[in-house]
């Protein structure tokens, strides 16, 4: 799959291989290109070359090239981590601790909230109708917030503790990555929400001169619908220029008017 990907706040440019029945997504994303310049063509081209590297270009411009075997996991890895390496027991792997020479002041108050010691039962309070009396809480003045510890580095940090590497015994290599042995077909996967885009002309070949031909077809197409497309741009500032000029000289005459009443 390849082309452009536009889902919400999702903006990229798909390239998915399909390995063996299985479809593969870059480990990361291509970029989205195409802007919000509607009612312009775009043209995306990819090469695939037979040393397993693909290129990517959209309006004559490379936004990828490198190499299928490492973006894209289509291979098992080469190595993986040890099963039967395990992190030693003594291994410590926390960078900081806490101080042990830290200690808590005595003076250090904690309480967020006492009991006003100011205030007194009121003259009209009856404990059997209002039950018992208590004094209202306030906010301490001595409160200091939670304390503590400090941290500090831990001496005894040796590092994040990761398995040794050993060869995958899965792991088979693969030269022809790139091949593709048939197209049953070629198609558009659409998903739309907007309407007036149109999707055509595809090609698939191995000349690098055709293709090339293909671009001089869509460069010319694209420069007729930029100039058009300036047109009405250009257009439309001078109706809105026009019509603020008019909303201006109305506002003046209304304003004529109020001064000779």
């Amino acid at each position: 799959m390849f082309g452009p990907d536009k889902c919400g706040y999702t903006k990229r440019t798909h390239l998915i291989f399909n390995y063996k029945g299985t479809n593969v997504l870059k480990k990361s994303d291509l970029a989205y290109k195409q802007g919000e310049d509607f009612g312009i063509s775009h043209v995306y081209r990819m090469v695939l070359k037979p040393d397993n590297t693909v290129r990517v270009e959209v309006d004559e411009e490379k936004i990828y090239e490198g190499s299928i075997k490492d973006d894209w996991e289509v291979l098992k890895p080469k190595e993986i981590s040890d099963p039967d390496d395990k992190k030693p027991e003594d291994w410590v792997d926390s960078s900081m601790m806490d101080d042990p020479e830290d200690k808590k002041p005595e003076d250090w108050v904690e309480e967020k909230r006492i009991v006003d010691e100011s205030a007194s039962k009121p003259d009209d309070w009856d404990d059997e109708e209002d039950g018992e009396w208590e004094a209202p809480m306030k906010d301490n003045p001595a409160y200091k917030g939670d304390w503590s510890v400090k941290r500090i580095e831990n001496p005894a940090y040796k590092g994040i503790w990761e398995a040794k590497k050993i060869a995958n015994p899965e792991y088979v290599d693969d030269d022809k990555v790139y091949s593709f042995v048939d197209f049953g077909f070629l198609g558009f996967d659409l998903w739309q929400v907007k309407g007036g885009t149109i999707f055509d002309n595809v090609i698939v070949c191995d000349d690098v001169a055709e293709a090339d031909e293909f671009v001089k077809k869509w460069k010319a197409l694209n420069e007729v619908e930029k100039a058009k497309k300036k047109e009405e741009d250009d257009a439309k500032k001078t109706e809105s220029a026009d019509a603020e000029n008019d909303d201006d000289d109305d506002a003046d005459d209304d304003k004529a008017e109020a001064e000779e009443m």
